[in-house]
């Protein structure tokens, strides 16, 4: 009788070892095949998430040129990462690069110019250029003085208006007015090509150099006269972090974003070229 007892118990126990094995292959607090199973259900993290960035508030200095087409690449950025607030403060590079040496708060700067940018290696990281742009001659509002080319400029009876020669697009415009040996004696000369424009928009002036992204923003305020590319110069513009930054991994976050397929639509639809 013993015998035959301790037979059925020793069948229980084989059942009930049998019944458990499958339940503990299945179970969630098992070993490594349970994480895999897990991760491969899990949806995947945002973007910044996944790259190690946590929500900030940015503050981006950009050139001026860059003031309408941030504004749309900003909205765009808040919106793909919950929780990061993108301030922009725009000037002229070289004033941007005079907050950079002053310490003003920042987190990442995009320069019209690579000299400007590559002076201030000692304030920030690594550069990327992001797009690039070239110089339209602004001309006044019907082009009442039939602008047609850059020799037209020299004309002593039209005022002219450039950017300043430290400014990155009164650098490029004096390049290319010295390689085509044209002399213009501007009536101003401004902080930044916004400046510029504005002069050339209000009837302060009647043809200026700018680049080609802002005069095609000012509508039929002004007519735009290209320049030949073997007259031309191409501005090219880097972006980097800045090393002073606070919220270090949300900035590079966003400067290498400005590289991707989606922020790169947003600058060759604002007339942008590639990088």
């Amino acid at each position: 009788m013993h015998a035959i007892l301790n037979r059925r118990r020793a069948a229980a126990a084989a059942l009930t070892a049998a019944l458990l094995v499958p339940l503990s292959a299945c179970g969630g607090n098992g070993g490594d095949g349970d994480k895999k199973d897990d991760a491969a259900a899990a949806p995947s993290a945002p973007a910044s998430a996944s790259a190690g960035a946590k929500p900030a508030n940015l503050t981006v200095l950009a050139a001026s040129s860059l003031t309408d087409v941030f504004k749309t690449a900003g909205a765009a950025y808040e919106k793909s990462h919950p929780g990061t607030k993108v301030t922009f403060s725009f000037a002229g590079s070289q004033e941007l690069a005079a907050q950079v040496k002053q310490g003003s708060p920042a987190d990442a700067l995009v320069t019209a110019d690579t000299k400007t940018m590559d002076g201030l290696r000692a304030d920030t990281n690594d550069a990327t250029v992001i797009a690039k742009n070239r110089l339209v001659i602004a001309a006044g509002k019907g082009n009442p003085f039939k602008i047609a080319e850059l020799k037209d400029l020299a004309d002593t009876k039209i005022k002219v208006v450039l950017a300043a020669p430290e400014v990155p697009v009164g650098r490029y415009s004096k390049q290319i007015l010295d390689a085509q040996k044209i002399e213009v004696k501007p009536v101003s000369q401004e902080p930044n090509v916004r400046a510029v424009l504005s002069k050339v928009e209000l009837g302060e002036a009647d043809a200026g150099l700018v680049y080609k992204t802002d005069s095609a923003k000012s509508g039929d305020k002004v007519v735009t006269v290209d320049i030949p590319d073997d007259q031309n110069a191409v501005a090219s513009y880097p972006a980097a972090t800045l090393k002073q930054s606070k919220n270090a991994e949300a900035a590079a976050a966003f400067v290498a974003w400005l590289s991707t397929p989606e922020a790169q639509k947003i600058l060759q639809d604002a007339g942008f070229q590639k990088p």
